[in-house]
């Protein structure tokens, strides 16, 4: 049986308690997860989310054409997206020996190691590149203001939990913070070759990522993470892991169905996948390449599925939340969407298409309606980024990210069917 590994996403409050005793044996090492909402933030979902998804379709042309150009460089450094989150699963990872806790947000969508702070800690274990001949040198985008961060690169020891230290893993430690709210950096969980182009002189080269590490180290058997999301009605809940070696089977139920990563540009740089969606019996997308990401909060749908959507649903668009808006008796009569990927068909039910009800207020919503969380992507159909499966469907099935064999699976949950919104 392969060492498994699941690591630890927690709310600021739960951090400051001292971490549990967990045993290291040949069986999935589960430690307390946590959803963290910022209830400041609320009222952007979709704006972030588009904000979101406009930069990964930027930064995956802009890769394009410099490695066409063959100008892949310092001089053309390739940005990072990175959003504001409403809500994120946050990760407590030490730095150094003996370790500091940072805040950070969980990314499929990226893969770099990334602290926003001008606090870091240095300690034996770090030192910096910014003498070797090959150094990080990119910008982190704001994705709000435009605004470019200027990163520093650093190699230094991280612990993601008990029995899980990395050694001389790449970090980019950002020249000052760009004052996010509830988190200080990213864990990039994303493909490796979203590194490509922040490496110099060697622009062709890729960093490491901390499953890569983790796999070179001999620390995991497998290159390959497994996420568990359960859906929530609270702003603070203990919902879910992160696997990293393997799979969790107490978080799933049935088989696994994997499905390669997409051969269409740009959904094809990220963890992209290939699905159709159905509302009842009506198709609103043919099969078409989109990505799964942790990092965007909704579902978001090319426009002419979302206008589908919209008009099958009865739903109408609410100026106060910018969500698709429906009365309780609509709600009552909602179809389940349906989700072809890999030959399997995945439900979404009802309840899974709406926003929590008990948190309808911190989104500026009504208690008496019910809000959608499909959304409008923005770009039509047949851009090669139709879709974002984000944490609301991640939340309902479980998901597996393969490194080695280039491909993404997916499983029903308990909470598949689950009634919690």
């Amino acid at each position: 049986m392969h060492a498994l590994f699941a690591f630890a996403l927690l709310l600021p409050r739960v951090l400051a308690l001292s971490p549990p005793n967990v045993h290291i044996r040949d069986s999935p090492i589960t430690l307390p997860t946590a959803l963290r909402v910022n209830t400041t933030g609320l009222t952007n979902i979709l704006t972030a989310d588009r904000a979101r998804a406009r930069l990964f379709v930027q930064k995956a042309q802009e890769k394009a054409a410099k490695v066409q150009a063959g100008t892949l460089s310092a001089d053309a450094a390739i940005g990072i997206p990175i959003t504001n989150e409403a809500i994120s699963y946050i990760a407590s990872v030490g730095i150094g020996s003996p370790p500091t806790q940072y805040n950070l947000t969980v990314d499929t969508g990226s893969a770099n190691l990334v602290i926003f702070t001008d606090n870091y800690i240095r300690t034996s274990s770090s030192f910096s590149t910014s003498n070797q001949a090959v150094q990080c040198m990119f910008s982190i985008v704001h994705s709000y203001s435009g605004e470019l961060i200027s990163v520093m690169p650093v190699v230094d020891q991280v612990t993601l939990g008990p029995g899980l230290v990395i050694q001389r893993q790449s970090i980019s430690v950002c020249a000052a913070s760009p004052g996010f709210d509830g988190f200080e950096g990213i864990l990039g969980l994303g493909p490796t070759d979203l590194t490509l182009g922040t490496l110099f002189p060697a622009s062709g080269a890729t960093v490491p990522t901390v499953t890569d590490n983790l796999f070179s180290q001999g620390t995991i058997t497998l290159d390959e993470i497994a996420i568990s999301f359960e859906p929530t009605n609270s702003s603070l809940v203990v919902n879910g892991e992160i696997t990293f070696g393997g799979t969790d089977p107490s978080k799933f139920t049935g088989p696994i169905t994997f499905t390669p990563i997409t051969s269409t540009s740009p959904a094809s740089e990220f963890w992209g996948i290939d699905q159709s969606i159905k509302f009842g019996t009506t198709t609103i997308l043919s099969t078409t390449a989109g990505i799964v990401d942790t990092g965007t909060i909704l579902m978001l749908i090319a426009t002419n599925a979302f206008n589908t959507y919209k008009s099958a649903t009865g739903a109408v668009l609410d100026n106060n939340t910018g969500l698709l808006r429906l009365t309780t008796t609509q709600f009552a009569n909602l179809t389940s969407l349906f989700f072809v990927i890999g030959g399997t068909t995945f439900e979404f039910t009802a309840n899974a298409q709406a926003w929590p009800r008990s948190l309808n207020t911190l989104i500026g919503g009504s208690v008496d309606n019910v809000y959608l969380i499909v959304g409008d992507l923005g770009t039509p159909s047949g851009e090669g980024l139709d879709f974002i499966n984000g944490q609301m469907f991640l939340e309902r099935f479980y998901s597996v990210y393969d490194t080695t064999n280039r491909r993404v699976g997916f499983a029903t949950t308990p909470f598949t069917t689950a009634t919690t919104n």
